[in-house]
């Protein structure tokens, strides 16, 4: 359940609320909106006398009792959209946030070329892959702390933030120290551990959405993030497994205002993994963006043909300019602004 404080509430009485609930053997979270601000509550429900009892506290407005089984990251909770600051860059916003780099970090080189390449088209974070789970265990696994101080370094030469995978709480703990935003991908999006580890640090979480999740399954996985104190939650729809073979995946771009009707939460969206085919990266970057998504994450990389993974469905440097410039032009037919 949510409990609705008065706008004027002082600390006082939201923490006289947060002991009683306590008592009452409830887990909360205080929400601070722009309007409102509520507690979230979970637990057992509350009889008709512990209902009175709360509604009669000082600071409280009303009990609003939420029956979908994602409780934090629900409309209910939050009914304005969540902005979510990663290194001064706002996602969630009016603003379009657009992350491009390589699929994995493979030399200063690259990743160097990559986020010049990324900052002069006008992105405004970079992503690259420190620490890559591969299906096959013959695959490059990634430069692991070696990649993460070389994203630190193409950060601070172009002042853009950085995004990276982490796959377990060991190499979580090691990216702390060189990350602006962390990322738990498809195939860790129900790695409950790892997800309550990143819940307990204030630091922003990409979450992409599982390859076989379904939209509540991934809400509930971001509702695990949040339940343990950490609201920074972006989630990336990145294609879902179908019978198709055409493409890699099939980009389920009805998930985007799903998911913004019933979530609070910024939703970006991948379709370089959506669709395995950098020729269809553009045109559904710009589907992505007309159904309402606040931001994109793309693959780029200065020489595809020779990238060691994920070649096929990476940009090139020309391709995001060209992309970004199709960009601006929609962005102002959506009421968004590319900053």
């Amino acid at each position: 359940m949510i409990l609705v404080m008065n706008i004027d509430s002082t600390l006082e009485e939201i923490n006289q609320v947060n002991e009683r609930l306590e008592t009452m053997g409830f887990r909360n979270q205080v929400i601070q909106g722009v309007k409102k601000i509520v507690i979230g509550a979970v637990g057992d429900p509350l009889t008709s006398n512990a209902l009175k009892e709360l509604t009669q506290m000082p600071g409280v407005e009303k009990i609003v009792p939420i029956m979908k089984p994602f409780k934090l990251v629900s409309r209910e909770a939050q009914n304005e959209g969540s902005v979510i600051e990663v290194g001064g860059i706002k996602i969630g916003g009016q603003e379009l946030a657009v992350i491009a780099g390589p699929c994995a970090v493979e030399s200063r080189e690259q990743m160097m070329e990559s986020a010049l390449a990324a900052k002069n088209a006008g992105a405004c974070m970079i992503r690259g892959g420190a620490f890559k789970p591969r299906t096959s265990p013959y695959s490059f696994q990634g430069m692991e702390e070696e990649g993460l101080k070389l994203l630190r370094e193409a950060s601070e030469a172009t002042g853009l933030p950085v995004v990276t995978e982490v796959i377990d709480e060991q190499t979580l703990q090691m990216a702390l120290d060189y990350v602006d935003m962390l990322q738990i991908g498809a195939r860790n999006m129900q790695n409950f551990r790892l997800l309550k580890a990143v819940g307990q640090i204030d630091r922003p979480v990409l979450l992409k959405r599982g390859m076989s999740a379904t939209i509540e399954e991934w809400l509930m996985a971001a509702e695990y993030i949040l339940s343990e104190g950490n609201q920074k939650v972006i989630l990336c729809e990145r294609g879902i497994r179908t019978f198709e073979t055409y493409t890699r995946n099939t980009l389920d771009l009805c998930a985007v205002p799903v998911v913004k009707r019933l979530s609070h939460l910024p939703v970006i969206v991948d379709p370089s993994h959506g669709t395995g085919d950098r020729q269809l990266v553009e045109p559904m970057s710009l589907a992505a963006i007309a159904a309402g998504a606040d931001g994109l994450i793309l693959e780029m990389h200065p020489n595809p043909a020779k990238a060691v993974s994920d070649g096929a469905q990476s940009l090139t440097p020309q391709g995001l300019n060209d992309l970004m410039g199709q960009l601006q032009t929609l962005a102002p037919v959506m009421k968004r602004i590319i900053p």
